[in-house]
């Protein structure tokens, strides 16, 4: 018992470094915790105790729990009860449920977005920031950049119910993007170039092709990892 108390606190203080003082406790709190999880810090195996957290922040408990909270609310957390939190693991079911409502999502996005000059820019733009940050190697940044991709055309519909669906969704995701890496990054500027350039032609159809195939490959290639381990 007292071993492995020892190898969470060695865990938690490497990974987690005190927050300095700020109005905003809770949000810095919040970001910290979940880059720590995003970016494969966090074993899904540790359970993180609010004590645990706030020792290794500098923080009161408050800020922790609402943060945790707030991460669970996001899908990417689970909370039991005297047991702590832990990194959500998702089921082969709930990976396959995730991502088939991504394609419905994504192709409505699609179909109704008004595809203007300035929406094509900052698709245009967001490619090139994602060609630089594979380069770099930032792999929170890749994920991030490949988000806001796609977030674009959901705003592009004007429709504020289905992007606050699609937020959810998007979410719910990031966990399983930052596993599927290795599996389907240098993907990403191929096939968002592909739907670039449909929608600068007009060709709607094929540009919800290119989006179907894009989002079908991520799923495989996370259900083939799955059933490999």
């Amino acid at each position: 018992m007292k071993e492995s108390s020892s190898r969470l606190n060695t865990f938690m203080s490497t990974t987690f470094q005190k927050l300095p003082k700020a109005p905003n406790l809770t949000e810095m709190t919040y970001l910290r915790i979940k880059q720590s999880v995003l970016t494969g810090s966090i074993e899904p195996s540790f359970r993180l105790t609010e004590e645990h957290i706030a020792t290794q922040l500098g923080v009161s408990k408050s800020p922790v729990r609402e943060a945790l909270n707030r991460l669970e609310g996001e899908g990417l957390i689970r909370i039991e009860a005297r047991r702590g939190a832990s990194v959500r693991q998702f089921s082969r079911k709930e990976v396959t449920d995730l991502y088939n409502l991504r394609v419905a999502l994504e192709l409505h996005s699609i179909s109704d977005a008004s595809i203007t000059r300035t929406v094509l820019s900052e698709l245009e733009e967001s490619i090139k920031r994602t060609e630089e940050i594979l380069k770099a190697g930032d792999r929170l940044a890749h994920i991030e950049e490949d988000l806001r991709f796609h977030r674009i055309l959901a705003e592009a519909t004007g429709n504020g119910e289905l992007c606050s669906v699609f937020e959810n969704v998007q979410q719910k995701t990031l966990l399983c993007r930052y596993r599927s890496y290795e599996l389907s990054a240098t993907s990403s500027p191929l096939t968002h170039k592909k739907i670039y350039k449909a929608l600068t032609q007009g060709r709607i159809s094929e540009a919800q092709d290119a989006m179907r195939n894009h989002i079908v490959y991520v799923r495989d290639r996370l259900l083939e990892d799955i059933d490999n381990r």
